[in-house]
Parts: structure tokens; C-alpha cells; sequence
């Protein structure tokens, strides 16, 4: 049924791609996040799709589609029936039906299978593009090379189409080598919880989004991918996400921290990713000092160093920036700010050298920059 996913690419694939529901009332909730970045256009279009309680009848369960667009406007729609949310265990794949019926004016085709969209209601589950297009009026589909959906706000008018298909460059690890946990080897445990796991460090986007009746098309946009899922909920954490850099094609950052549960006791943790020319920097807190300052916002100052390497990541941004919302406890609600268009610096050095011989200087303009949680009065600071 998931045909698309057999594709040239699947050795990139990253662990956790799957679903991880384990079909239990337990608090649960899995969320991914698709962005593409359209350099010339200076925009930005970020997905985040989640799920929670997916057992359903609990005062949580439901599903929505948020979307952070140009000049970071915003867009959601909620989809509380959880019997039309499908996800694969094995791959990358997932999606949400909601309004369901006939959305283009040809006339049925009297030969085609496609007669009865009820019938879909029942077993959910991914179909052709052209297929979605014409059977399903609202939701989405996505997997480890298409993005595809439609959403309206049905008070103000407001809505977003959009199909593109994804080449996956980097996942999580160098290229060619075998993929890696976002979070380690314990990540397959439920022993730090949320678990995060980049899907796609950098990837090559083609296709079109219609924004409110302005359509953005591209061919090759960069294109990225995260997830995480868990029945616990970070208390604080920050993001700073960037493939869009300028005179660096092959050049991707993805930086994070947070403040976690570990079985009965809380962690601040966090880690720099950075893919470059075949490549793979991790900074991670089993080979690396990690340390940051974090404003409550407008400044995001993050360095690591580990035997060999060491990496500086500074963002900013002037913008106000834009509240998102993100599973909690208590259910959907907004609890983060971001913007997609952030300035960022970025010095990579070889200390091996007597120097410290410098790998890579970059910038950006087009920088994904996000805190979130509570407790956000002053800095926050390594420990």
C-alpha cells in the first residue's frame, strides 16, 4: 500500500521513522514537522502534523495540521476523529482525512474503483497523489518523499494547498554510513521521554504550495524533516534549524536543548547536529561539552566542543516571532514561539591543529528559531 516509499532512498532512513503508538490508553502523543525553505522567495513553509491519545474517547485525542507560512502567518485545523489518522510502523508515512467526498467537478468515471469515499473512512490509509487530490477535500499525507494536503479556516476564508515531492539527501549520520538516533541508542527505550529523532537533516523539494490563492512553486527547494513522540512532556526547550545557507548548497544545522524527564528525576540536555560535504558533526552529550545561553528571545548562543571539533552557533532575530502550539499535559495548546526567518552565523574549527584551523564559516537569513515551554523570564544557561 505504501508503494512510494519504495524508492532509491530508503537506505537513508533514519531509526524511529516509524509510528511508535503501542496501542495503549496511555498519554501518548507523536508529532512530525516538514519544512521547505524557497531561498528566492526569502519564505519559508513549515508542516507540523501530531496526533494524540490515538486510542480515542480520551479528553485529549484528536489530530491537527499547524502550518507556519510566509512572513511567519499562521494556519491550523484540527482533526478529532482519530479513526482516520493511519501511520506506519515500518517507514516513514503517515496521515489524517477529514472532509472526504469528490473535490474536483469532473464527472465520475464509471470504470474507476474510486466510487465510494465512505468506504475510506473505514481503513484510512495512504493513496496515489492524484487520488488524494480528487477524494479528500481536507487533510494530509505524507511520507519520506511527498508532502501533500489541503486545510481551510472555515471562519476567516484562509487555506493552504500543497503537493511536493522530497529527494532526500542526509538523514541523520554521514552519507552513505549506516543512520543514527537523534538521541542515541537509548532512544529505543522509554527511558528518556520525549524522544526526538531528525528524519531528514537535508533533502531537495519540488513542487507547489497555494497559500490563500498565491502559489509558490519550486524545483529543488531545501527541504527538511523531525520528529518526536512520548507520554511525557518537555518542561523548556529551544531549536535552532537552518539548510538554507548562503554560498553553501550542501550545508545543513540542526541544534536543540531541553529540559527532560529521565525516569523519576529531570535532565537539561542538548546537542548540535551539522552535515557538510558527506560529512557528520555530532555534538551530543556522550562525546561533547555542550553549553548555551538562550534569551527569552532574540538571541540563541550555543557552542560544543568535543576531542577534535568545535562548533559556535549563534541566532538572532529582530522579529516578534509567532506562538505555535505543541502537545502538553494538557493537550494541544500554544506554548512555543518561532519564527522561519531568523539571521544566523555558524564557525566550525579542527582543534587538532595548533590553531585551530577553521572548517567552515556560514550565514543565513532564513534560520527556523523557536523556544518553548515555561519559565521563560530570563536566560537560560547550561548548567
Amino acid at each position: 500500500m505504501l508503494t512510494i516509499l519504495k524508492n532509491p532512498y530508503h537506505s537513508i532512513q533514519t531509526p524511529h521513522s516509524g509510528y511508535h503508538w503501542d496501542s495503549t490508553s496511555r498519554r501518548f502523543f507523536e508529532g512530525w514537522y516538514y519544512r521547505v525553505t524557497l531561498p528566492q522567495e526569502g519564505q519559508t513553509f513549515a508542516f507540523m502534523y501530531s496526533i494524540e491519545d490515538p486510542k480515542g474517547s480520551q479528553p485529549h485525542s484528536g489530530g491537527a495540521a499547524q502550518i507556519l507560512g510566509p512572513n511567519d502567518e499562521y494556519l491550523w485545523r484540527t482533526f478529532p476523529d482519530t479513526s482516520k489518522f493511519w501511520a506506519s510502523r515500518d517507514v516513514l508515512g503517515l496521515g489524517h482525512w477529514g472532509k472526504i467526498g469528490r473535490g474536483s467537478k469532473e464527472k465520475p468515471n464509471p470504470q474507476s474503483k474510486i466510487q465510494n469515499p465512505k468506504s475510506k473512512i473505514q481503513n484510512p490509509h495512504y493513496l496515489h497523489p492524484q487520488e488524494f487530490e480528487r477524494e479528500i477535500l481536507e487533510g494530509y499525507q505524507a511520507t519520506a518523499t511527498l508532502n501533500q494536503g489541503v486545510i481551510k479556516d472555515p471562519a476567516t476564508g484562509q487555506y493552504c494547498r500543497w503537493q511536493y515531492e522530497i529527494q532526500p539527501i542526509y538523514g541523520w549520520g554521514d552519507r552513505g554510513s549506516i543512520q543514527q538516533s537523534t538521541a542515541g541508542w537509548l532512544s529505543f527505550l522509554q527511558i528518556f521521554e520525549p524522544g526526538w529523532q531528525i528524519l531528514m537533516a537535508h533533502g531537495l523539494a519540488s513542487g507547489w504550495i497555494d497559500w490563500n490563492g498565491k502559489r509558490y512553486e519550486f524545483t529543488n527547494a531545501p527541504a527538511y524533516s523531525e520528529k518526536n513522540w512520548g507520554g511525557a512532556f518537555p518542561q523548556k526547550w529551544f531549536w535552532v534549524n537552518c539548510n538554507s545557507f548562503e554560498g553553501e548548497s550542501d550545508l545543513a544545522l540542526t541544534a536543540g536543548g531541553g529540559r527532560r524527564g529521565v525516569l523519576w528525576w529531570m535532565e537539561s540536555v542538548a546537542m548540535v547536529g551539522l552535515h557538510y560535504q558527506g560529512k557528520f558533526y555530532e555534538f551530543v552529550p556522550w562525546n561533547s561539552q555542550v553549553s548555551w545561553n538562550i534569551s527569552p528571545w532574540g538571541k540563541w548562543q550555543i557552542q560544543a566542543k568535543n576531542s577534535r571539533y568545535e562548533v559556535e552557533v549563534i541566532g538572532t532575530t529582530n522579529l516578534p516571532g509567532i506562538p505555535l502550539r505543541a502537545p502538553t499535559s494538557e493537550g494541544l495548546i500554544f506554548c512555543c514561539r518561532d519564527t522561519m526567518q531568523g539571521q544566523l552565523n555558524l564557525e566550525l574549527r579542527d582543534n587538532s591543529t595548533e590553531k585551530g584551523k577553521i572548517i567552515l564559516r556560514a550565514s543565513s537569513f532564513l534560520c527556523g528559531l523557536e523556544i518553548g515551554g515555561k519559565a521563560w523570564e530570563n536566560s537560560w544557561q547550561s548548567p
